[in-house]
């Protein structure tokens, strides 16, 4: 176990309580949570808040908005990996953001400075990581 995150963890267990330290884009969206453990975001993901749905495509390249920056300071209140293998994050609230799976890419991990924790995999699958390092 690394940093408080094991393998035999549920991604609430891994997130739930964390703090957002900061929120940055590009190609992709990084959640850095107290830890330190990011929640990156390499695919579409929608944020819903109590009066509006935001829709972003990282292809595109992402530009947190108002909504994505107010999370800096707030606590994820809970976490789930989706049936079909995407993740949902939910902030103190006001709002979730949902990462849909892809059948041919990795939308989204979890991981500390030492390496991935847990990956959503192409095709819905997740994988988890025994020690919180990659390869």
């Amino acid at each position: 176990m690394q940093n408080g995150i094991g393998a035999r963890q549920t991604i609430e267990d891994a997130l739930a309580g964390r703090r957002v330290a900061s929120v940055s884009g590009g190609g992709r969206l990084d959640l850095t949570l107290d830890g330190p453990v990011t929640v990156r975001v390499a695919h579409e993901f929608r944020f819903s808040a109590p009066s509006e749905v935001e829709h972003f495509y990282p292809e595109l390249t992402v530009h947190p908005t108002g909504a994505l920056l107010g999370l800096v300071g707030r606590t994820v209140d809970g976490a789930r990996v989706t049936m079909a293998g995407g993740l949902e994050l939910v902030f103190d609230g006001v709002g979730t953001l949902s990462v849909p799976p892809h059948a041919l890419l990795a939308p989204w991990h979890v991981f500390t400075p030492e390496g991935a924790v847990c990956t959503g995999l192409p095709g819905g699958e997740v994988a988890w990581s025994e020690d919180g390092r990659t390869g």
